[in-house]
């Protein structure tokens, strides 16, 4: 583990704990332990050549040999032709994120003509605004490395943070007040779960997208969990 991610999850860690204390009492459904996934091994490079920098982009300060100076060349000009640095954990990773940003959607969406109180629908509105266009992000990260979304045979629902179909269905019956209370505990263990696995993942991942993506969401979910802990009624 580099400094740097270690610095990263030692942070994301911290945040996390704290935000995490007291969560038994929040429950407000039922989820399963998420099996885990394979195990980590270096995955063979499926993505397509990469395509050029767009031409746009700043110039790029390119270090002349031994005894010459550094040169200014067109970002177009330049590209990295590396193969990416990814394992089967941060593909695993990815593909379970996005079923578990989709159920998030789901969730919120249920909040435009149920909640009573306004703070609920603005943050399901938050919620609908920023992982909608995540999935998008975590879809082109395994098109870019011709894999495919899908997992045979593994089953969803056995997740982190993930709620089961009843729950689900008490959610969308419910109105008012009794949905307030109920998203609120039902949101708060679906970013519980997903904080779980955005700080595993930064154990043991290669990609620095992923990284980057893991560390968004334990830090920015962990600071929603504690606005909905502020919303619970004492």
């Amino acid at each position: 583990m580099t400094g740097r991610r270690g610095r990263l999850l030692a942070a994301v860690t911290t945040v996390a704990v704290a935000l995490t204390v007291g969560a038994v009492a929040l429950r407000g459904g039922v989820s399963g332990a998420e099996a885990p996934g394979p195990a980590a091994a270096t995955a063979p490079s499926t993505r397509p050549a990469p395509s050029g920098v767009d031409a746009s982009a700043p110039p790029v300060i390119v270090p002349g040999r031994p005894g010459e100076d550094a040169v200014e060349r067109p970002a177009d000009e330049v590209r990295n032709d590396s193969p990416p640095r990814y394992n089967s954990l941060d593909t695993w990773f990815v593909r379970m994120m996005i079923p578990h940003h989709e159920q998030a959607l789901e969730m919120a969406g249920l909040a435009t003509d149920r909640a009573a109180e306004p703070r609920v629908r603005a943050l399901a509105e938050r919620i609908r605004a920023s992982q909608g266009p995540e999935i998008g992000v975590l879809r082109a990260w395994l098109t870019a490395r011709g894999l495919s979304a899908g997992v045979d045979g593994h089953d969803h629902a056995t997740m982190r943070g993930m709620q089961p179909a009843e729950a689900m269905r008490r959610l969308a019956a419910a109105r008012g007040a009794e949905f307030d209370s109920l998203f609120l505990r039902m949101m708060t263990e679906h970013h519980e779960g997903a904080v779980l696995m955005a700080t595993d993942v930064l154990k043991v991942g290669l990609d620095l997208t992923v990284e980057q993506f893991a560390t968004s969401v334990a830090s920015e979910q962990s600071i929603e969990i504690a606005r909905m802990r502020d919303l619970l009624p004492a």
